[in-house]
């Protein structure tokens, strides 16, 4: 997401960092190669003039001339102006129905009946609300089958009628919801290959009977700039308050990102990040331009590690370690933790100057991680909790146990020892961390 985009303006803000006065001339040189990075991350020609003539004008100002860091300065302009681009702030979802009622409308292929499910696992998971599915896709082959599926997996109830009037289907899954003290009613509607009249009706006569309080457009970020015609062709009929963009994990050029809020006025809610059902972020555009820009998104890992770390168990832990009398069974312990933050290279790609530290390329292998639990696993209670007594037999069986080496059991060992002796280091005060 992003990635040709980051890397050029990275490099044109690294360049600007090293002028001692910003001139007309070299302001006008870094705002060429801004312009040329931005039209070929395909955003919208019309939203690129503006933003360069925006931050050219600011950053000719006053403020900028006097200023003893001129670069800093100039930075800190982009990073405005890339904020505001982006929508300015978070705009979370309405919750003030009871119950709240969402509409989640797109085309077909957009991956609007994974996303409604995505939204479904968030609500109960980030916000403690219990929502309902509702299956008003009548028309695509095994539509209501998958968004069953996808309820079974994250254990959350779709209301279903088979291929009926979804009019009707929405208006009794309300009355339903109330009935049973549901927070959010999260309508999946049909798509099409096109936006026409048939689709656009139906969906107006669901949006007329049921008012909904979210009416949100699904859009496919490898769209590119056509995604704007269709944002504009469904908000003309239905009055929508938000988009969301999937797949901007994938090979996408992120230009459809930077150009929404400016084209249409309408705010991203969320963009989905994986394919998996915690695949889905809220967007926050200030969040969004700082890791653009490579400073990072300090904000977001918290948030991650908040939501899935035990706070108790991780302070019990840290206790241990800094008396130095952290074992491989704690040792095991933190290994599940760190497993529910997903891929660790995604986590990495969020510090601040992760490009400069060489982060954004790393691959970490998974298959690491599997053998290290394999072979903590395949010790005795008795063995993690005192790993002095293994002898040579023992790291055998182990090795044997884990599908290891006995030399890879013993690289754990002492890599583990170290960790040890660090960490107690640390907590008597003799060592100082390097930040």
């Amino acid at each position: 997401m992003f990635e040709n985009l980051s890397d050029r303006l990275q490099d044109v803000m690294h360049k600007i960092k090293g002028y001692g006065k910003i001139t007309e001339d070299n302001i006008s040189e870094m705002m060429r190669e801004i312009r040329l990075s931005l039209l070929e991350a395909d955003v919208n020609y019309k939203v690129v003039k503006e933003f360069t003539n925006n931050v050219k004008e600011k950053a000719l100002g006053e403020e900028v001339n006097k200023s003893l860091s001129p670069g800093e300065v100039f930075v800190k302009i982009v990073k405005d102006e890339l904020t505001s681009l982006l929508g300015g702030e978070n705009s979370p979802l309405n919750t003030k129905g009871s119950p709240a009622i969402l509409m989640l409308v797109g085309l077909q292929g957009s991956g609007k009946t994974t996303t409604i499910g995505k939204i479904a696992n968030y609500l109960r998971k980030n916000e403690k609300k219990k929502p309902l599915l509702v299956a008003c896709d009548v028309y695509r082959p095994a539509a209501i089958d998958q968004l069953k599926q996808i309820g079974k997996e994250l254990n959350i109830e779709v209301y279903s009628e088979g291929k009926k009037d979804p009019v009707e289907i929405s208006n009794n899954a309300i009355k339903y919801a109330k009935e049973n003290n549901y927070d959010y009613v999260l309508i999946d509607t049909a798509g099409r290959l096109q936006i026409d009249e048939n689709l656009m009706e139906e969906l107006a006569n669901i949006y007329n009977n049921v008012n909904p309080h979210e009416t949100i457009l699904v859009i496919d970020s490898m769209m590119g700039q056509d995604a704007i015609n269709v944002i504009t062709g469904f908000n003309d009929k239905l009055s929508l308050t938000g988009v969301i963009l999937t797949k901007l994990d994938g090979d996408t050029r992120g230009g459809v990102a930077l150009s929404v809020k400016h084209l249409t006025n309408l705010p991203i809610k969320f963009i989905g990040t994986s394919e998996k059902m915690d695949g889905l972020s809220p967007f926050y555009p200030d969040r969004m331009a700082s890791r653009i820009l490579g400073m990072g998104d300090i904000l977001s890992i918290v948030e991650k590690v908040e939501s899935e770390i035990d706070e108790k168990e991780a302070e019990k832990t840290a206790r241990k370690m800094m008396k130095g009398k952290f074992d491989l069974e704690d040792f095991l312990a933190q290994l599940n933790q760190i497993k529910k933050l997903g891929p660790l290279e995604n986590i990495l790609k969020l510090l601040p100057g992760a490009k400069k530290m060489g982060l954004n390329n790393v691959n970490i292998d998974p298959k690491l991680m599997k053998r290290t639990e394999a072979i903590v696993l395949s010790m005795t209670k008795e063995e993690r909790r005192d790993p002095s007594i293994l002898k040579a037999s023992r790291k055998k069986r182990i090795a044997d146990g884990s599908g290891t080496t006995v030399a890879e059991v013993n690289k754990l060992l002492n890599q583990f020892e170290e960790m040890k002796k660090m960490m107690k280091m640390i907590g008597n005060g003799n060592m100082k961390l390097p930040f």
